[in-house]
């Protein structure tokens, strides 16, 4: 099944360039290129495109507010491709729904592999805004000393998984600390998302630092604990 991509930047070099590497791939087909973030969100409502690649900081309509408008109104999802990778930035795009978050100098394979990945319904944050999201969520403020009682529902082995996402492991790498399969994982990644109400990956690694399940500074898990 091919997926159907709209890219938008105000840039016209930098939208073309990535327009031209991702058309060609197999499998992969730019339906619209769009100046701005208003023209991207008129882009997926007529066209019905599987993910859509939204520049930040664009005239008229900023990436952030049409990834907002987006995920509210389809099942397009999005990647924010920026420059910044400030706190805030990363804060507002996860928040307005998008499903990855990578920096302009990604390189060419990086960007393929995040619209596959993203178009197969995971998520997917570059490792350097990762970091800053877990700054986001740890830097300052009090330290809780007890669970959040959101994560009652989970059992002893999906905390470690939520614990595991949030320390940016994939499934095979997951998989290889707890000790078990890979089927085993997505097992354990699909329930913690479902108990606990989460559209993706992303929303989990939010989750467990905003319930304090993980703190700046605290030793990675071992296996089995």
């Amino acid at each position: 099944m091919t997926i159907r991509v709209v890219v938008a930047d105000d840039q016209e070099l930098v939208r073309s360039g990535f327009a031209m590497i991702l058309d060609a791939q197999p499998g992969i087909e730019v339906v619209a290129e769009a100046g701005d973030g208003a023209e991207a969100v008129e882009a997926v409502r007529r066209l019905a495109p599987d993910v859509a690649l939204l520049d930040i900081r664009m005239p008229r309509t900023d990436g952030i507010e049409a990834c907002r408008t987006i995920s509210a109104e389809s099942s397009c999802r999005t990647v924010i491709l920026t420059t910044f990778d400030t706190d805030a930035y990363v804060y507002e795009a996860l928040h307005a729904g998008a499903s990855g978050f990578l920096l302009k100098d990604v390189r060419r394979d990086d960007l393929v592999h995040a619209v596959r990945v993203v178009a197969a319904g995971e998520s997917l944050l570059a490792p350097s805004v990762a970091r800053r999201l877990v700054e986001q969520y740890t830097a300052g403020g009090p330290r809780r000393t007890a669970p959040d009682p959101r994560l009652d529902v989970l059992t002893g082995r999906e905390r470690e998984t939520l614990l595991l996402l949030a320390r940016g492991l994939s499934n095979a790498e997951i998989a290889a600390e707890l000790v078990v399969s890979d089927h085993t994982v997505k097992t354990h990644v699909g329930n913690v998302l479902a108990k606990l109400g989460l559209r993706d990956r992303i929303q989990a690694v939010i989750c467990a630092y905003e319930t304090g399940l993980v703190a700046a500074g605290s030793p990675p898990p071992g296996g089995g604990r």
